[in-house]
């Protein structure tokens, strides 16, 4: 089973895909650039879903649900907005279908008397509908702050697409929040970049970096974009979140206003932050390997799989009796435990299959296990088996996920620092690049020099650290010579 996924080092575009394909997380659809998440995949994004809900209901936050639809003239309102947008849109000009009259041409057609009188927007992203409800909704002071998040789908028409790291449709969350003040709505946009950090880190233990975007790299609209930015195993950089400081921008184009302590008239103040399904994508190029999936225990929808070895009934009927009783006590215990009891397969190809599946612990047994009171214990982070006791066994298989999502995590961050240099001059940097991997360097702060290095290395700036996060000693840009307030993080990207 294993022969299914190519090596990484033969060809890891085509690696990846098998690991999503052969894992039955997800295929393709027969939309072009679109994907069918299959049971598998949607239930590792459900338990990313439920993690980061209640994240945000920790925070202060709520959910509630925006249409699909965008009026056109919507997008129009905020200028840097749709120039960022307009590209990638999908609209919708009639709303019904009618037989062609035209025997040539046959088939369905779209009925002219149909046409709207404004086409509408499949939601790329959601600003402006939310907007144009928040000026409904927030009067005075005392309706701030509004803090509201969303789960949907978003339409952006891509050319070059990849299972989960970028289709044109895709799952995420998106939120809205608004604020009285600056600092009030800055101090939210930095809250969730946290959350975001801390959901990568200690649920996905995939390390990452925070900062925040340069102008040509800012969502289109914000006046500030922070976000995390992760390495992946061949040393190209994924954006794994982004939380954005949107000023008044949105406001003023929406009119929405608000009644102050003094009863004077403001522009509300706002922020949007989102991730989206392209974290599984993440999650897997941060931890597979050649085998197939790997998972994190804290996110893996089946933690432990108990695998019966049998070979007549009376064993049989002795083994599934145990199985079934650890099967409950490590239920109890809060493990999310699975038995296969599959009969159509042999316990090998069972161990092949959740192997290649990413379970984070498989457990053999069978008539020997019984008369010792062991099972044989394999994890999917290290080779080996071992038997461990049936007695005391959901707290040993409590201690040893931990052990797991944390080696998984140490991994991920050595391979990072592994690959991680510090730059003083251009070709030093574009050998590093080459290399692959994150690059710290001086950069002078301007777009054409920005550019410039893009087009010639396609290494872009993933960030400019936060304060405490990197020393920003003063230099000279790389390139340029030009005075730099600090180094910044460069890499190729997905």
């Amino acid at each position: 089973m294993a022969d299914a996924v190519t090596a990484r080092a033969d060809d890891y575009s085509q690696w990846y895909l098998d690991v999503v394909r052969e894992a039955e997380l997800a295929d393709y659809s027969p939309v072009r650039g679109c994907m069918t998440i299959r049971p598998r995949g949607y239930a590792l994004w459900e338990r990313m879903q439920d993690t980061l809900d209640e994240m945000f209901k920790e925070t202060g936050h709520e959910n509630a649900y925006f249409p699909l639809f965008v009026p056109q003239s919507f997008l129009e309102r905020e200028a840097e907005h749709v120039e960022g947008f307009a590209k990638e849109v999908a609209l919708v000009t009639h709303s019904r279908l009618i037989e062609s009259e035209d025997e040539d041409e046959g088939g369905l057609v779209p009925d002219p008397e149909s046409e709207l009188g404004e086409p509408l927007v499949v939601r790329p992203t959601s600003e402006t509908v939310i907007w144009n409800k928040y000026a409904d909704w927030i009067q005075s002071y005392r309706d701030l702050p509004l803090l509201i998040n969303q789960w949907a789908n978003v339409v952006r028409w891509e050319m070059r697409t990849r299972l989960f790291l970028r289709t044109t449709e895709f799952l995420w969350q998106e939120g809205h929040t608004a604020h009285a003040t600056r600092e009030g709505a800055e101090e939210e946009t930095r809250r969730m970049l946290e959350v975001y950090r801390t959901f990568a880190e200690e649920y996905m233990a995939m390390p990452v970096l925070a900062g925040v975007k340069t102008a040509s790299e800012r969502f289109p609209g914000a006046v500030d974009t922070y976000c995390i930015e992760a390495l992946m195993q061949d040393g190209k950089a994924l954006q794994a979140g982004t939380s954005h400081f949107l000023g008044q921008n949105f406001a003023k184009a929406f009119d929405c206003t608000f009644a102050n302590q003094d009863n004077e008239e403001e522009y509300v103040w706002a922020t949007s932050w989102g991730v989206s399904t392209r974290l599984i994508g993440g999650l897997i190029m941060t931890h597979s390997d050649d085998q197939g999936l790997v998972l994190p225990p804290k996110l893996a929808p089946t933690q432990v799989v108990i695998v019966p070895i049998y070979f007549d009934d009376d064993q049989q009927a002795d083994v599934m009796d145990r199985a079934d009783a650890l099967l409950e006590e490590l239920s109890d215990a809060g493990i999310r435990a699975k038995l296969d009891d599959r009969d159509t397969q042999r316990p090998g190809w069972k161990f092949a299959e959740h192997e290649l599946q990413g379970v984070p612990v498989r457990l053999g047994l069978g008539p020997r296990d019984l008369e010792n009171g062991t099972v044989e214990l394999a994890r999917r982070d290290q080779d080996g088996k071992e038997n461990v006791a049936q007695e005391g066994l959901a707290d040993t298989l409590a201690d040893t996920l931990a052990d797991v999502q944390q080696g998984l995590f140490d991994q991920a961050k050595a391979r990072r620092e592994e690959r991680t240099r510090v730059v003083d001059d251009y070709d030093a940097f574009q050998e590093a690049i080459a290399e692959g991997g994150f690059v710290w360097a001086h950069w002078d702060g301007t777009e054409e020099t920005e550019a410039r290095i893009q087009d010639e290395t396609k290494a872009t700036i993933r960030l400019v650290p936060l304060p405490g996060e990197a020393e920003r000693e003063p230099g000279e840009g790389m390139l340029s010579g030009k005075p730099s307030e600090g180094r910044v993080l460069f890499a190729q990207a997905y």
